[in-house]
């Protein structure tokens, strides 16, 4: 097995943070793991991505030019990577801000509202948490309670309080995302 994905949005959106917990739940669980971040030096409101490569077998290499998967937040995310994902593949996609919905019918496409989510239950802090779970409920790549041991490991000591607060939003994320059908497609 070898997932390799792409999260991409604006900075301050938890994209890399998702990366970063990918990866560390992928090493609690005794995989290999690559985690390559980019982001413009402008930083919050820039554009950022991280890929993530996850894997039972060593990984030749962490430059890729498609993915299995792309979680895309954001309107310049999808124009840059929404074909770059493999025929099969999945495109997940928070639906704030996108003006041009995915159009491929190769592909699963699976939209998670978690920027309104959030807003709805006043904890914006949670929108990447609930992106990653609804990634998760989608492609149980890694066990929650290794995602929960990678959330700890990447979270400061300071903020372990809000680790009970962020599990709440993963599983919240996998109740909301849902697949989209080709037909949907050609109504948006």
């Amino acid at each position: 097995m070898q997932e390799e994905i792409i999260i991409a949005g604006f900075g301050g959106q938890g994209v890399l943070s998702m990366g970063k917990i990918l990866a560390y739940s992928g090493v609690m669980q005794e995989m290999e793991v690559s985690w390559m971040p980019s982001y413009g030096p402008e930083m919050r409101g820039g554009t950022a991505n991280v890929t993530v490569i996850l894997s039972d077998t060593r990984i030749g290499s962490p430059v890729l030019h498609e993915f299995d998967t792309a979680i895309i937040l954001n309107q310049q995310s999808m124009d840059k990577f929404e074909s770059l994902v493999k025929p099969g593949g999945t495109l997940i996609y928070d639906s704030n801000g996108i003006v041009h919905h995915p159009k491929r019918t190769d592909i699963s496409i699976f939209r998670i509202d978690a920027t309104d989510e959030a807003a709805r239950i006043n904890s914006p802090k949670t929108f990447n948490m609930m992106v990653l779970g609804g990634y998760l409920k989608v492609k149980p790549v890694v066990l929650m309670k290794n995602v929960l041991k990678g959330l700890k490991k990447s979270l400061p000591e300071r903020h372990h309080h809000l680790i009970a607060m962020n599990e709440k939003a993963l599983i919240h994320g996998g109740e909301i995302i849902r697949e989209i059908s080709h037909n949907d497609l050609v109504r948006v």
